[in-house]
């Protein structure tokens, strides 16, 4: 088939996001919209990959700096030729180039690979991608004769007959690397913008005797660009459904899938079933038979088989068969729980790991501990795991049992069997099948209600003190 190099092009201002952050560094479903278009283009059979980079440069390269990408710099945003101009060295020895945008994530390496077919069995010096709208406005219109393509106009430039063409210009080409790079030294900026127009070499290469054809995709959502938040929020709308029907189509259940955000990375096992209102982020993947209920936010995390997380926050946390937690349970990173551990409602947990078929059923706050099985801690139960300059670590062994209201102040080691009468404070190892109580001794007084009641309501002055 042959081999080409493609040009991504990221360099543009992207003004209308109003926003600090590179355009091309926008996330869609978990990723920066550039990371897309380099992936199809590697996909579509890329030997190389080259992306022009301008506005925030920098940090785009930091961003792309493990994926094998070659950059190269626009100083100075002149349009869409110039900025093409910029890769000539970095493609050399390419005899094809496929020219691509860094703010179109939702193109296909299918797609490409059949441009790129196309273009080698036809051997035009230019095939142009492109796709027929309803409404073209704002698009180059592709100006035809006898097949070919003798021109692409841009809207601003187009006259009114041309504006009524519905077939538009995607903005991928394929070129012959040469003569593209010959017809580019050829463009001027003679245009409104001021701008050195990619669009022009159509026509210099029809000047030239050159052949220019189209290529037409009949899927328009591939050719989406992306210049504000609004065509952002379109893009990210299309890549979700994608994303969620596939996920269903391999045997998970969505109950709404419009409520519910998954990331591209997130994967998920069959007869799951997860509820409306749910967001899946990241590196996530989630057994078979588990159910994701309420507003759960699940974020970089491994979740096992038949687990139920209800109305939860779960991240960078791995959590073992069979598991229950919730609701309104939030397990920070480095959470660790074992099958058939049970986190009940308004306990948080933190850089911790938690033993077999243990029970934390509410109202608690674990933090840099060593659970073993068996557990049981009460509610109200407070590792109190921060000194103010230091983490400690509290360790509790198997089938100990933790009373309501305790405080556990680490460095501690609760061990094997032990109990922990309820409202203690500890500050001390408690030893195997051993009670420990660490409270005020209880004192009752008979009849003080009483007397009170009677210093109050009949011996007040000085304005209600007592007498």
């Amino acid at each position: 088939m042959g081999e080409f190099s493609a040009v991504i092009l990221a360099a543009g201002e992207g003004t209308r996001m109003k926003s600090n952050t590179p355009k091309v560094l926008h996330k869609i479903c978990g990723y920066p919209m550039l990371h897309y278009v380099v992936n199809c283009a590697r996909e579509a059979g890329a030997d190389k990959i080259v992306v022009v980079v301008g506005r925030g440069a920098e940090e785009v390269k930091k961003a792309f700096e493990n994926e094998n990408v070659k950059f190269v710099l626009q100083p100075e945003q002149k349009g869409t030729g110039h900025a093409l101009m910029q890769a000539e060295e970095a493609v050399k020895g390419s005899k094809y180039i496929m020219v691509l945008y860094g703010d179109m994530p939702l193109i296909k390496p299918q797609t490409l690979k059949n441009l790129f077919n196309f273009h080698i069995e036809h051997q035009p010096a230019a095939t142009v991608l492109t796709c027929e709208f309803d409404n073209p406005y704002g698009y180059g219109r592709i100006i035809k004769k006898e097949g070919r393509v003798v021109a692409i106009r841009e809207e601003k430039d187009a006259k009114k007959e041309e504006k009524l063409i519905k077939e538009i210009n995607s903005g991928i080409y394929c070129f012959e690397t040469e003569k593209v790079f010959s017809a580019l030294k050829n463009v001027k900026n003679e245009n409104r913008q001021g701008e050195y127009y990619l669009t022009d070499v159509v026509e210099i290469f029809n000047n030239e005797g050159e052949k220019v054809l189209a290529f037409k995709t009949e899927n328009p959502n591939e050719v989406h660009g992306i210049n504000d938040r609004v065509q952002l929020a379109k893009a990210r709308a299309l890549m979700q459904r994608e994303i969620v029907e596939n996920l269903m189509r391999d045997g998970v259940t969505f109950i709404n899938p419009e409520s519910c955000v998954v990331d591209a990375r997130v994967k998920i096992g069959r007869d799951t079933v997860v509820y409306p209102g749910a967001v899946i982020e990241g590196e996530t993947q989630i057994g078979e038979s588990c159910l994701i209920l309420g507003n759960s936010v699940i974020r970089d995390s491994k979740i096992g088989n038949n687990v139920e997380i209800l109305s939860s926050f779960v991240v960078e946390s791995e959590i073992g068969d069979g598991v229950k937690i919730g609701p309104f349970a939030n397990l920070r990173p480095g959470t660790r729980l074992s099958s058939h551990v049970k986190i009940g409602d308004f306990v948080e947990v933190k850089n911790s790991t938690v033993g077999e078929g243990t029970k934390i059923p509410h109202l608690s706050y674990v933090g840099d501990a060593e659970i073993g099985a068996g557990v049981n801690i009460g509610a109200g139960v407070i590792f109190v795991n921060y000194d103010g300059y230091k983490k400690h670590k509290t360790v509790v062994q198997d089938n100990a049992f933790i009373g309501c209201n305790s405080n556990l102040i680490a460095p501690l080691k609760i061990e094997e069997g032990a109990y922990v009468a309820a409202g203690s404070t500890l500050t001390k190892d408690v030893p195997g099948k051993a009670l420990a109580i660490a409270r005020a001794k209880q004192e009752n007084k008979p009849g003080w209600v009483e007397k009170r009641k009677k210093i109050f309501e009949g011996g007040k002055t000085n304005g209600g003190e007592q007498a």
